[in-house]
C-alpha cells in the first residue's frame, strides 16, 4: 500500500443535492478536505490543519446516485507542509461511463498539541509522473506567493 495516496469511493446521496438537482459544491469541498486530511495524517502520522485550498476546478457536475471516487495524492512536502492533489471522478452506475468532475490542490501542515507546526517526513517522488506532479506543486506554490502579495496589498488598502 502506498501511504501517499488515499482513495474514497461511495455513492452520491440525495442529501448532497443542490437546487439544480446535482451534488452541491459545498459537499464536494467537504469530500476534498476529508480525503486530503486523511492523506496528510497518513503521511505525517501527526494531526494536520488545512493551510490553503486553491484552484478548485469543477469540470463536470456530479449527479445524485453516481459512484464518486475521491483520490488524494501527496505531491510535494515542505518542512511542515504537505501539498496534496485531489481529483474527483464519477461513474454512472448504469452506463459505466467515467467522468472527471473536480480537481484542486490543498496544503496541510502538521501541528503539535499546541498548534505549532512540526516537521514532516520528506517525500521523494519515485516515478517520472510523480516528479512532474512535484514540479506542478512547486510552480503553484510560487504563484501562491505572488497571489498572497496581491491579497496583502488589498487588505492593507482596505484597512486605510
Amino acid at each position: 500500500m502506498q501511504n501517499n495516496i488515499v482513495k474514497f469511493r461511495f455513492l452520491s446521496e440525495p442529501s448532497d443535492v443542490n437546487f439544480g438537482g446535482k451534488v452541491h459544491g459545498g459537499a464536494v469541498m467537504k469530500w476534498i478536505d476529508q480525503a486530503a486530511f486523511t492523506c496528510a495524517v497518513n503521511w505525517s502520522s501527526q494531526y494536520c490543519v488545512t493551510v490553503y485550498v486553491g484552484g478548485i476546478r469543477f469540470f463536470n457536475p456530479i449527479m445524485i446516485g453516481y459512484i464518486v471516487e475521491v483520490e488524494a495524492r501527496l505531491i510535494y512536502t515542505g518542512t511542515s507542509s504537505m501539498h496534496i492533489a485531489v481529483d474527483i471522478s464519477t461513474i454512472d452506475p448504469i452506463t459505466k461511463k467515467e467522468t472527471n468532475a473536480t480537481h484542486c490542490i490543498i496544503v496541510f501542515a502538521a501541528v503539535d498539541q499546541d498548534g505549532k507546526t512540526i516537521a514532516v517526513p520528506k517525500w521523494v517522488p519515485p516515478t517520472e509522473e510523480d516528479k512532474k506532479l512535484e514540479l506542478y506543486a512547486i510552480r503553484l506554490s510560487e504563484m501562491r506567493k505572488e497571489l498572497n502579495s496581491e491579497m496583502q496589498d488589498y487588505f492593507e488598502k482596505k484597512k486605510s
